[in-house]
């Protein structure tokens, strides 16, 4: 007679049921290998978890070797401008102003008072031709060759009754609007009588207009390396100020508009400097008692300038 098995004493295991058991044995063993490091079968999604494979590693597996890669070209240093940012005590009668813009970066510096403003006499015209070249370019048209003399004849020679011309054709003091809104400047202002004479520009705002028409939004493409080349060739009575500080050699690239007036109203005169070099742009302005004269405030725009050069070795 069979004896009859207790409740709680196991049956007899299966072979099919052994060989199960087995498999899933194996199958565990393998995965653990997979996931011990230095084991051949290795998983390198498990050892290199959080890093994303390289293109070479996707395709083949292999590990990527750090120090093969090559090391990232560091930028170049830019060349320093040729100032050098200080607070300057010079023996000035009256008031002056700087500033200097670094065409590269767009950063500006300046005396603490940059952002006052002083009337900009002729030193507009620069503007004024810009303005009128860019429209007539927008517009389709070419200047003619008189009308192209007579913006030379307002940026070499400083000639007021074509500027005045070309003042009027440009829509009066609705291209100062536009200098103030294409160029960004901040503190100026179009002039109370609409003229371009007192349109009231700090320095900051110069160094502003002068990046503005070295990078082509004043004259527009067709017509701003014109510009600048006539701005080189200023001569004459208007050539004074920043660049005279610069060596001989070196003046003949910066392109310059220069402004002065005697202001009998305010008994004082305006003297303003504008001059765009490679990498920067720079704006002086000085007012003083009228009494001391145009050479007095020409020489103070260069003396200025003088101060804050670097030197050289």
């Amino acid at each position: 007679m069979a004896r009859q098995r207790r409740a709680d004493e196991p049956a007899d295991a299966s072979p099919g049921k052994l060989i199960a058991i087995a498999v899933v044995l194996i199958a565990l063993v393998l995965v653990s290998l997979r996931l011990l490091p230095g084991s051949p079968f290795e998983s390198r999604a498990a050892a290199e978890w959080g890093a994303p494979a390289g293109p070479a590693e996707r395709a083949t597996g292999a590990p990527s070797d750090r120090s093969s890669r090559p090391s990232p070209t560091p930028s170049p240093t830019p060349e320093p401008l040729p100032f050098q940012a200080k607070d300057l005590d010079l023996d000035i009668e009256g008031w002056y102003s700087w500033s200097v813009l670094d065409r590269r970066s767009g950063e500006i510096v300046g005396s603490d008072n940059m952002d006052e403003t002083s009337t900009t006499a002729s030193l507009i015209k620069a503007w004024i031709v810009a303005d009128y070249l860019r429209r007539a370019d927008d517009a389709g048209q070419t200047p003619s060759d008189a009308k192209l003399a007579d913006a030379t004849k307002i940026i070499r020679d400083s000639d007021n009754t074509r500027a005045e011309q070309f003042y009027n054709t440009v829509g009066r003091s609705a291209s100062i609007k536009r200098l103030i809104s294409l160029c960004d400047l901040t503190d100026s202002k179009v002039a109370a009588d609409g003229g371009w004479s007192r349109t009231a520009l700090s320095p900051r705002d110069t160094a502003r207009m002068g990046a503005c028409i070295a990078d082509g939004r004043a004259a527009g493409p067709e017509w701003t390396k014109w510009l600048i080349d006539e701005m080189r060739l200023v001569r004459g009575a208007g050539d004074f100020g920043i660049r005279k500080a610069f060596p001989a050699a070196e003046r003949k690239t910066i392109a310059i508009k220069n402004g002065w007036i005697d202001r009998t109203r305010e008994q004082e005169m305006h003297i303003n400097c504008l001059a765009i070099g490679d990498t920067w742009t720079m704006g002086v302005m000085v007012r003083y008692p009228i009494g001391k004269g145009y050479e007095y405030g020409m020489k103070n725009c260069q003396k200025i300038t003088e101060a804050l050069l670097r030197p050289t070795t």
